[in-house]
């Protein structure tokens, strides 16, 4: 699968049953590819890093404002439109894969569905922040990230050997 910026994939199985991480939003059961995850591309290490979208706005909706009222901002989820519906990118869920990973974009009719542009900028600005809150010790994403990153990056280079 080649990854494009600015779309929404959904991910393998196997990514989930190798990476085995009880924090992950995972593929829900009987063949349907849920949840949805926005990606963008670490230029530093090649991996992606995958952002779960929910359509439960109401629930994160609530967790966001009072991120806002207690903060000032909240980093962890932004709110927008996907698809024609109200969606919450869920970037206290990230977490890094690799392309091989990717099972398919996310289409309507065909058709690959974009992620509008000013959600992307958002995105992105937020995940570059919660990554430097991370390097400083901060927790502010459920998944062990650090494990995951490792485990993936030993696929690179194992790959890169063969």
């Amino acid at each position: 699968m080649i990854y494009q910026e600015g779309y929404v994939y959904h991910i393998k199985d196997e990514y989930f049953e190798k990476v085995r991480d009880s924090n992950l939003m995972q593929n829900k059961e009987g063949g349907t590819y849920r949840p949805t995850f926005y990606c963008l591309r670490d230029n530093k290490t090649s991996l992606l890093w995958m952002v779960p979208l929910s359509s439960r706005v109401e629930k994160f909706k609530a967790i966001h404002d009072k991120q806002v009222a207690k903060y000032g901002k909240c980093l962890t989820i932004v709110l927008g439109e996907f698809d024609g519906k109200e969606a919450a990118f869920l970037l206290q869920n990230m977490f890094p894969i690799r392309d091989y990973y990717l099972d398919h974009i996310h289409t309507r009719n065909n058709n690959p569905v974009p992620v509008k542009h000013s959600i992307h900028r958002e995105v992105t600005t937020h995940m570059k922040k919660i990554r430097q809150l991370h390097s400083r010790g901060k927790k502010v994403v459920f998944p062990d990230i650090d494990r995951l990153e490792q485990i993936m990056l030993a696929e690179v280079k194992d790959n890169a050997a063969e």
